[in-house]
C-alpha cells in the first residue's frame, strides 16, 4: 500500500488470558509466571480507511509471549490474525494495514514498544462478537477454532450494577483510559498450530479510538 490515507476507527476491545486476576500486563508488569497466552478481540463500531468503510467489522488475535511486553523484553511473541469474513478485499487490506501497524496510529506505536512478532497465520473467518451495553459480559467466537468470553468481575463490596474498573491504566493495550475487569468463562484456542484451554483467569474490556496517519 503505497500511500496511507486518513483513517479513523472506534470500537470495543477485550481479551481473555492466562494471567491471574488482575492481569499484570495492564499495569505494565510481566505476566503471571512470566508467560501469557490468550485471545484479543476487536469490534469496530465506526471506522473508515480513506473512502473504505469499516463499520461493524470484527477481528481476533490469538497471541502468546514470555516476559514484559512494555519494557521491550518480551520473548517468543507469536500472533495469529483472523479478519472478518464479511470484509471485502479493500476492507481486508485496510484492516491488515491498520492492525499490522503499517498505517501508523496507536497500533504502530504499540508494535514499536512490544517488538517484532512472529505471525503464525492470517485468514478470513466468521467472527461472532458481543458486548453487553452495561458491560456485564463480553464474548467472541470463531466456531471450532476460538472461543473467548467473560463475565464482569464483582465481589461482596461491589455495588449492584457497578463495574470494577481501572482508570488511566499504565499498560492499556488499546490506549483507552478505562479498563473494565472480568473473569474469563472461556479462553479456548485450537488453530494455527496452537492449542490451549484456560478459562477462569483474567479478562478486561477497553474501548479504542484510533486514527492515522500522523
Amino acid at each position: 500500500m503505497a500511500e496511507i490515507p486518513k483513517w479513523h476507527a472506534t470500537g470495543d476491545w477485550f481479551d481473555v488470558c492466562s494471567c491471574d486476576i488482575p492481569c499484570p500486563c495492564e499495569f505494565a508488569q510481566a505476566p503471571t509466571d512470566d508467560r501469557c497466552f490468550g485471545v484479543l478481540a476487536y469490534h469496530i463500531r465506526d471506522g473508515h480507511f480513506g473512502e473504505v468503510a469499516l463499520n461493524n467489522l470484527n477481528l481476533i488475535l490469538v497471541a502468546q509471549f514470555e516476559g514484559n511486553l512494555w519494557t521491550g523484553q518480551a520473548r517468543n511473541l507469536q500472533m495469529g490474525l483472523f479478519l472478518d469474513a464479511r470484509a471485502n478485499e479493500k476492507q481486508r487490506e485496510a484492516l491488515g494495514a491498520i492492525f499490522g501497524g503499517q498505517a501508523g496510529g496507536f497500533p504502530a506505536w504499540l508494535g514499536g514498544i512490544t517488538g517484532h512478532a512472529k505471525m503464525i497465520g492470517m485468514e478470513a473467518a466468521p467472527i461472532e462478537f458481543e458486548v453487553a451495553d452495561d458491560l456485564a459480559s463480553w464474548r467472541a467466537e470463531i466456531p471450532g477454532k476460538v472461543s473467548a468470553a467473560a463475565q464482569a468481575l464483582g465481589g461482596p463490596t461491589t455495588p449492584k450494577g457497578k463495574r470494577v474498573q481501572t482508570i488511566n491504566p499504565p499498560g492499556s493495550e488499546t490506549g483507552g483510559l478505562v479498563a473494565t475487569w472480568g473473569k474469563a468463562t472461556a479462553n479456548l484456542v485450537d488453530t494455527m498450530g496452537v492449542k490451549w484451554d484456560a478459562a477462569g483467569k483474567s479478562s478486561k474490556h477497553i474501548p479504542f479510538d484510533w486514527s492515522g496517519p500522523g
